[in-house]
């Protein structure tokens, strides 16, 4: 499988674009597929990253393992709110994600998806920025 991912961060008024292209697996578990790679950090370090998702309106994003120092867990469900949480070294963070848009879509044979989700991240009742992914993943050839 191979993962392609952009996200656009808007915080305090400054702007950053990443992209990400790496191999991945994915598993398909009743309705559910579970996308996974491992992200490139700085130096040769790499960051387990998974998208579960739970059909066309259902999205959690985890960066990071229990193991680890961090671990970010994002719940996206389209046009609600939800309160998911920021593992630190320092303790657990509630956070919230707005969801204003989410498009999932999938085709089969072979199975490939693309994953789209615009959202707020808010932390203590203050707005932390605006956020946007794009996760397109298709099968390797």
């Amino acid at each position: 499988m191979q993962i392609h991912l952009e996200t656009w961060v808007n915080q305090d008024g400054n702007n950053e674009h990443h992209e990400f292209n790496e191999p991945g697996q994915l598993v398909q578990m009743g309705d559910t597929l579970y996308v996974r790679y491992r992200e490139q950090t700085d130096g040769d370090a790499t960051v387990p990253v998974t998208f579960k998702i739970a059909g066309t309106d259902s999205v959690m994003l985890t960066r990071g393992t229990a193991e680890t120092d961090t671990q970010l867990q994002l719940q996206f469900e389209a046009e609600k709110a939800v309160v998911a949480r920021y593992t630190t070294p320092y303790g657990v963070i509630p956070v919230q994600t707005v969801t204003p848009r989410m498009d999932v879509v999938f085709t089969d044979d072979p199975l490939n998806g693309e994953v789209y989700i615009e959202y707020r991240l808010d932390a203590n009742q203050q707005h932390l920025g605006d956020y946007r992914l794009h996760l397109n993943f298709t099968a390797a050839e």
